[in-house]
C-alpha cells in the first residue's frame, strides 16, 4: 500500500460505516514504547482518526508494551474482546541482524492472529532503513501510518 507518490493519511470516509455503528464498537491500540517519538505520533494519528470517524473515545483501549516484539502478545489479549486491534511499532535498521529478527517475529505473530479469523489485527509497524523514513511516515511528508491503520481497522471490523 505504501508508495512514494501517495499520502497514506488520505482516505475515503464514504467507504466507512456510519457513526451510529462505530460509536458502539470497541478498538484496541497497542503501542510499542521503543522509538516513542515515532510510535506515539502514529498512535495519536490512529486514535484521533477512530474518534473522528465516530468511535466513542471511551471505547478505545490503549495499551503500551516495551517493544515491537511484545505487540503480538498484547494483541492476542484483545482478540475476541474488541472489533479490531491496531498494533503500532517502529523498527529502524541498525548494524546487526536484530532488525530482521524483530520484523520477522512481529510479522509472523500478527499473521497467525489474523489467520485465526476472530478479530482483525492491523499491522501499523514501520520497518525503515533510517529514522528519517520513519518520521516521514509518522506525520511527515508521507502522511501518518497510524491514520491508515485506524481506517483499515474500521473497514476490516465492518466487512
Amino acid at each position: 500500500m505504501a508508495t512514494k507518490l501517495h499520502n497514506l493519511s488520505e482516505y475515503n470516509s464514504e467507504a466507512l460505516p456510519g457513526a451510529d455503528i462505530l460509536g458502539g464498537q470497541r478498538y484496541a491500540v497497542i503501542i510499542a514504547d521503543w522509538n516513542s517519538e515515532i510510535t506515539y505520533a502514529l498512535a495519536e494519528g490512529a486514535i484521533s482518526t477512530l474518534v473522528n470517524c465516530g468511535v466513542a473515545e471511551e471505547r478505545i483501549v490503549v495499551k503500551h508494551v516495551p517493544g515491537t516484539v511484545e505487540l503480538t502478545y498484547a494483541a492476542a489479549q484483545y482478540v475476541g474482546r474488541v472489533n479490531a486491534v491496531i498494533v503500532i511499532g517502529c523498527v529502524i535498521k541498525g548494524d546487526t541482524p536484530h532488525f530482521d529478527y524483530v520484523c520477522q517475529s512481529v510479522t509472523q505473530g500478527v499473521t497467525v492472529l489474523n489467520a485465526q479469523g476472530e478479530t482483525p489485527v492491523i499491522f501499523s509497524v514501520l520497518t525503515t532503513l533510517d529514522k528519517q523514513q520513519a518520521l516521514d511516515r509518522a506525520g511527515g511528508k508521507l502522511g501518518n501510518k497510524g491514520v491508515e491503520g485506524a481506517y483499515t481497522a474500521i473497514r476490516m471490523a465492518n466487512m
